[in-house]
């Protein structure tokens, strides 16, 4: 197995286990660091490999540059992660693509998946190794202000961080099927399908508001076990999550039912 073979992999298990270590997305954007810091030139940072009579072991990621020296033997000359050392190869940390060409920086044309997947490991580098400063060049200009092709890349990972909102709030929420006609008025019910999410719960039809909005709409919610949020938790009312203050029953309909009917 090549080293780009052995490189994808581990860094799909590392996004899972940033997760799982409880990263909230809405907090991915935080690593956007607005101090100064040092400033670098590409040809500086190269200087900073690792190797003997080296004066460090950094490397960029959207144009921030970490101290990666405790990482020596990941990032250190030889060892797996050493592509990346001394550059800012932001394209390959999403793509995979460990050839000269694809060690890049460059990261127009990603999805904003591929985006998420760049500042997931961000947010890695940020929590996990000390930040230096940033690189002069295609993300920050020479007295350190973002450029057009960070606010660029900004804009695609705030999209993705709003998709994969939306997608969580589904699962967690899904809407309802429902049918309107003029002789019954509305009707709303819940299945294991509803929605189009599979899952295992069927749950009950409740009104669902956005914070600050009067605006609702259907949803199925579960009734049984912990919160989300707290799926682990052995202390719960085991009512699911019924008491989300977003929520509000609909007058008329049995609060447990897994249907409701709203005349007009």
């Amino acid at each position: 197995m090549g080293l780009a073979g052995l490189l994808v992999p581990a860094l799909g298990l590392a996004a899972a286990w940033l997760l799982g270590l409880g990263f909230e997305p809405s907090s991915w954007l935080l690593p956007f660091f607005s101090g100064r810091g040092r400033l670098l030139s590409p040809a500086e940072l190269a200087r900073h490999t690792g190797a003997p009579g080296s004066p460090g072991l950094y490397l960029a990621l959207l144009g921030q540059v970490f101290d990666v020296r405790r990482g020596h033997r990941q990032y250190g000359p030889g060892a797996a992660y050493s592509v990346f050392a001394g550059k800012d190869a932001s394209r390959a940390f999403a793509t995979g693509d460990f050839t000269h060409a694809g060690l890049v920086d460059d990261v127009s044309g990603l999805s904003p998946s591929e985006m998420l997947t760049i500042q997931n490991w961000l947010s890695f580098y940020s929590e996990n190794y000390i930040f230096v400063g940033k690189l002069v060049g295609r993300f920050y200009d020479e007295n350190g202000a973002p450029t057009k092709a960070l606010e660029q890349a900004k804009a695609v990972i705030e999209e993705a961080l709003k998709f994969k909102e939306q997608n969580n709030e589904k699962k967690q929420f899904p809407p309802c099927n429902s049918e309107w006609s003029s002789t019954s008025g509305s009707r709303f019910w819940c299945s294991k399908q509803s929605g189009g999410v599979n899952r295992d719960w069927i749950g009950v039809p409740r009104m669902l508001y956005k914070a600050g909005s009067s605006d609702s709409h259907c949803v199925c919610v579960r009734t049984t076990g912990p919160p989300s949020g707290q799926l682990d938790s052995t202390e719960h009312s085991d009512r699911g999550d019924l008491d989300n203050p977003n929520l509000q029953e609909y007058k008329g309909c049995h609060p447990l039912a897994d249907w409701c009917v709203l005349k007009d």
